[in-house]
């Protein structure tokens, strides 16, 4: 996204807890800020986008924390999956200090965001969200207001518990074409071509067949955002039945020391009750 910024003529100052990571886009033309403080400071509309909400507090509060570099009249747009809750409360705090703030959580991957296809949903008031759109449309070109401040959150939540939902009925699907007597390399063609693709199935389908070198999202990152649709679910009394046991399966993934692959290792979860051989056993 950085990348995406600066493509755009956009100055871009940044700051990441390890500096190493942040070499390849300092050399693209970003500049480095020592602190989330020194990041913030001045700067027209801030960014920020971490783990999850006490990652989000962490760098946010503290002297050299977000809230202390911003001013009258900045914008903070904050890219983390957190709690709406979390993320209410930080907004009120940076209108006390003369600024605003949007959450505004996006939705994708590595393959759309560099395709350009990126889908950026905004919580917040609604001349904030006007006043900044067009640079979230640098980020991708579908933008969509929600509603108030948390709510994009709680879109996106809504988003994200249907990833591993789906991951699990792909992966049910393949192994049952599987112990039919159908290669997996042609179960996994056809269900990416049929009426059963969603976007995400047709780029991390073909995880079953090959787990990625680095995780685009891995276990931990997707049950994080799971326990967050359970927690509104009990709130709101909305029965998440298929969230719940899809995440009863992150939870078997990380029981097998799968927690650092993507999440798509919930196939090899499955394959392995099923007593199908996955890659990983075939490698030992």
């Amino acid at each position: 996204m950085v990348g995406r910024l600066l493509r755009q003529g956009h100055t871009v100052t940044g700051y990441n807890r390890t500096r190493a990571k942040a070499e390849g886009l300092m050399a693209a033309g970003m500049q480095w800020a020592a602190t989330p403080r020194e990041a913030a400071a001045g700067a027209e509309v801030v960014f920020s986008m971490v783990t999850n909400s006490a990652a989000l507090l962490a760098v946010a509060e503290g002297e050299d924390g977000l809230l202390a570099g911003l001013g009258t009249g900045q914008v903070l747009c904050d890219l983390t999956t957190a709690s709406p809750e979390v993320s209410r409360k930080l907004a009120a705090r940076v209108r006390e200090r003369g600024a605003d703030m949007l959450d505004t959580p996006v939705s994708g991957s590595v393959i759309t965001l560099e395709k350009g296809e990126l889908s950026v949903m905004a919580g917040g008031r609604r001349e904030t969200f006007e006043r900044v759109k067009p640079l979230l449309q640098d980020l991708g070109p579908r933008v969509t207001y929600v509603g108030g401040n948390g709510l994009a959150l709680a879109m996106k939540i809504a988003c994200n518990l249907s990833l591993a939902v789906q991951m699990m009925a792909f992966s049910e699907g393949v192994l049952l074409a599987e112990k039919s007597g159908i290669a997996r390399a042609t179960a996994v063609e056809v269900l990416v071509n049929s009426a059963a693709a969603s976007p995400m199935v047709k780029y991390r389908g073909p995880f079953v067949l090959g787990m990625p070198a680095e995780a685009w999202f891995d276990v931990t990152m997707m049950q994080k955002d799971m326990l967050l649709a359970l927690e509104m679910g009990r709130q709101l009394s909305v029965p998440l039945p298929t969230t719940a046991i899809s995440n009863e399966f992150l939870t078997a993934a990380r029981g097998l020391g799968l927690e650092k692959q993507d999440f798509a290792v919930v196939f090899e979860v499955l394959a392995r009750l099923a007593g199908v051989a996955t890659r990983t056993e075939e490698a030992r």
